[in-house]
Formats: structure tokens, sequence, C-alpha cells
């Protein structure tokens, strides 16, 4: 069970901290506890209601009217709002809260809605990332188990490769090739799945490798396949103390090919030495600015 302090409420629901405050004076929307210095922690139960309440008061109901409702009746308003396509802090606050419930029909129902919306692309850039980045908030605060992350991981996984899997096909012999992997210990997927999706829907030719790829496979692979560019996401893998090796053995294995790195680990390294042929977006707005500058034809 998580604990919050009202500055945590105030990041993760966009609602301002003294909003919360006159909230839970005049109409009892929360029930936090309080320190031996008076100072307000709230639960697991007080942020699910929170954003369900930032929800609703964003579509312009009235919080006197909706602080009544019981949990069930506000989760229920909440999926038969009015959904406005490009209300994208509604839509992350309700995507919060079903994960906090582990409401999967629900998280099903908002993605697919999200992308019918506004199309596969804009929904995980506009909707999908900033979701991400409050799970990362909440993990900070201890507030989100492995169970909740997995849940949301493994639907954005199955969303990804069903939008990837009906684009139409590239012919690697007319296009440009890329060769997309994660390093042997490396699991968090997410970013490179999408990656994956945006240069196959810019008719770019992929070698997807995923998960787990030994470094060594690399030239056998670039010696086959021929690719424009390798690219990969660093996550958790390598330590931080080895990011600079990993990235100068992957310029010396793959000598002629362009390098594309990217991932927390990359950002993170401010003495990085990069070599000549690698190129580091630093958001993925980066990458996708990158794949548009590029023929997507093989040169």
């Amino acid at each position: 069970m998580g604990q919050f302090s009202i500055s945590d409420l105030e990041n993760l629901s966009g609602i301002k901290a003294h909003t919360i405050r006159m909230w839970e004076q005049r109409y009892g929307i929360l029930n936090p506890e309080r320190t031996s210095t008076n100072i307000r922690l709230y639960r697991d139960d007080d942020l699910r209601r929170l954003l369900n309440l930032a929800v609703l008061c964003g579509q312009g109901h009235r919080i006197s009217k909706v602080a009544k409702l019981s949990e069930q009746e506000l989760a229920t308003a909440v999926i038969s709002c009015s959904d406005d396509a490009h209300d994208y802090p509604r839509q992350v606050n309700a995507l919060l809260a079903a994960m906090l419930e582990l409401d999967e029909p629900r998280l099903h129902q908002l993605l697919s809605d999200a992308v019918r919306q506004l199309g596969f692309e804009e929904a995980i850039m506009r909707v999908v990332y900033p979701f991400l980045q409050r799970i990362g908030l909440l993990w900070q605060t201890g507030s989100v188990n492995p169970a909740q992350e997995h849940l949301v991981t493994n639907i954005l996984r199955q969303k990804m490769m069903a939008a990837t899997d009906a684009l139409q096909p590239v012919q690697p012999a007319k296009a440009r090739r890329w060769v997309l992997f994660l390093p042997e210990g490396e699991m968090h997927e997410l970013a490179l799945l999408f990656m994956n999706y945006a240069l196959r829907a810019r008719a770019h030719h992929v070698l997807y490798l995923g998960q787990n790829l030994p470094t060594r496979e690399l030239p056998a692979v670039c010696g086959s396949y021929q690719p424009y560019a390798v690219c990969t996401v660093l996550t958790a893998v390598p330590e931080r103390g080895q990011v600079q090796a990993f990235v100068d053995e992957l310029a010396q294995l793959c000598p002629d090919t362009a390098l594309v790195l990217y991932g927390p680990l990359i950002q993170a390294q401010a003495n990085l030495t990069i070599p000549p042929q690698a190129m580091l977006p630093y958001l993925m707005t980066d990458f996708l600015a990158l794949v548009d500058k590029l023929d997507p034809r093989a040169e």
C-alpha cells in the first residue's frame, strides 16, 4: 500500500494541492491519515478516488455532485463520460485509475478508444507516454506493485504487436533496413516495439530481434542483412558504469553501420564518448523526427 503526500497527489492527478484541501474540507472526498506533526498522508484508495474525480470534473461535472458518488458509481461515470479525443489529461487519469484497480477490461477499452479517436501513433505519443511517465512517479513512491505494472505492459505489448501486424508488408530489397534489438539481460521492450511500428509505418524494413540478444551475434546479422542502422534501447542494462564500454563494443562490432542508441541509461551519461556513426535521440519525438528525415528507400 502506497503513502502519498499532498504534493504527490497534485503531481499524479493534476489537481492543485489547495484545491485538494478545499475539496477535502468541504466535501470529505478523501480520508487522509495524519502524522505526529499533523502532515496529511494519503493511501491508494485516496489516489484512485481523486483520479476519477479529476476525470469527471475535467468534463464539467460539479465537484459538489460527484463527491457524493460511491466508488462504483464513480468508475461507471468515468467510463460513460463524454470522450473528447484531445483531452489527454482526462484519458491519462482514467488509465491510471483503471491500472490501480487492476481493471483489465477498462484498460483495454480506454486504450482502444484512444487509438480509434487519434490513430495509433498519436495515441501512443499523446496518451500512453504520459501515462507511463505517471507510472514512473508512482514507482518512486512505492505505489505500483508488479501485478499492476505487468498488466499494463502486457496490454500495451499486445496493442503494439497488433498494430504492427496490421501494417502493409515492406519488401527488404526496396527499403532502408534496420536491426532492432535489446542487449542481453534487457527486458524492457515497449519503446523498441513502438520504434518497430513507427519504422514499418514509414515503409522501412525492420529485422526485429527483440529482447535479450547477445551482442556477439550482431556481426553475423549485419553481414547477412546489411542494415542501414542498428538500434537499441538501454533501460536497465548494462550497469551505468558499463554503458561506455557497451557503446564502444557496438561500434567495433558494426563499424560500417549507423547506430541509434536510446533510453534512460544513454540519457543519464553526461560524458559519453559518441562514436562517429552513432545517433542519440533524447526523446521518442526526436527518434520520429530522425526517421521522418530519411528516405525509406534503400540507397
